[in-house]
């Protein structure tokens, strides 16, 4: 029996998507987020309630909780998508409410769970689109325009399709595409949600370990994963929401907890270190029933300390 040699916890993308003359991120570096006590409802409904959060540059935060816990709208807020119906967010400490679109978007890239494409673009043309928040009224795109859209389709191996239509690709191409239209926006923040949702695992490690890659160069990302395991893995914190509120805030191994994952998911789960990666790794076991209580100690191996969020 052949032995592999232990992965890298967090493995670099490859080469030719982390080589390239044009810059992933602003001049200035990373810029940091921060909401505060930020609610937001619908017809009286509470989507995302009194929310602290934080997000500083070269760190990659994850939005875990369950499907309706309030990720993809505390994204939409961050990103000015949506007003929070109270509380603030900041961006580099400045109220985002008083920063024009333009301003946010030169800064701030969003990467949607799903982005409707259907006009007949080519895929070189939707990453050029990125360049939009940098031109004027009436320019068109430069030659380093240009060399930053190429830039970033090879960083999330798109270039090959540069010349065929969007609505010619998979869903998952197309969500490559998305992210490359992002990273040739030259955000400082970038906003993920979900965007392995289409991926197969290879993409799935090579999105991830890019943002990573972005991130160590002092990019700030933040991002909504389901795969609690892979956001273990890439993510220097977690955030887990359940019905709208924060539930845990922290490391990894602080957010992490079976008693944690029983209170959102309701489920049993075996929380443990990987032998390969040397990050934690999540199984669940199975559904916790009604009467059952949350959770024995189910934590194995040797854990992180917990500490606070960094809030």
């Amino acid at each position: 029996m052949t032995i592999l040699p232990p992965l890298r916890s967090r493995p670099a993308a490859p080469a030719e998507l982390t080589n390239g003359s044009a810059a992933p991120n602003g001049a200035g570096g990373g810029a940091e987020i921060a909401a505060h006590q930020v609610a937001y409802e619908i017809e009286g409904q509470a989507l995302v309630e009194a929310v602290d959060f934080r997000a500083r540059p070269g760190e990659f935060v994850g939005l875990i909780g369950p499907n309706g816990a309030g990720k993809t709208t505390l994204l939409r807020t961050l990103s000015k998508l949506v007003a929070p119906s109270a509380g603030k967010v900041y961006l580099d400490r400045q109220d985002l409410a008083h920063q024009s679109a333009r301003r946010i978007a030169q800064q701030v890239a969003l990467v949607p769970q799903t982005t409707v494409l259907d006009f007949g673009f080519t895929c070189l043309e939707v990453v050029l689109m990125g360049r939009n928040p940098h031109l004027g009224r009436f320019e068109v795109e430069t030659q380093r325009d240009r060399a930053l859209a190429h830039a970033a389709m090879e960083r999330t191996a798109v270039e090959p399709f540069a010349t065929r239509l969007i609505t010619e690709l998979s869903g998952g191409e197309r969500q490559r595409v998305v992210v490359a239209r992002a990273l040739a926006q030259e955000p400082r923040l970038l906003l993920l949600d979900e965007p392995t949702a289409n991926l197969d695992v290879h993409h799935q490690l090579q999105l991830l370990g890019l943002v990573r890659d972005l991130v160590d160069q002092g990019l700030t990302a933040v991002g909504a994963i389901h795969d609690l395991t892979l956001a273990a893995r890439y993510c220097d914190r977690l955030v887990l929401l359940h019905e709208g509120r924060v539930l845990a805030a922290g490391t990894v191994a602080a957010v992490l907890t079976p008693d944690n994952l029983a209170r959102a998911f309701g489920v049993r789960a075996v929380v443990e270190r990987d032998k390969w990666l040397g990050t934690l790794r999540v199984t669940v076991l199975g559904v916790l029933g009604e009467g059952t209580a949350l959770t024995p100690a189910l934590s194995h191996g040797e854990r992180e300390q917990p500490s606070a969020s960094g809030d």
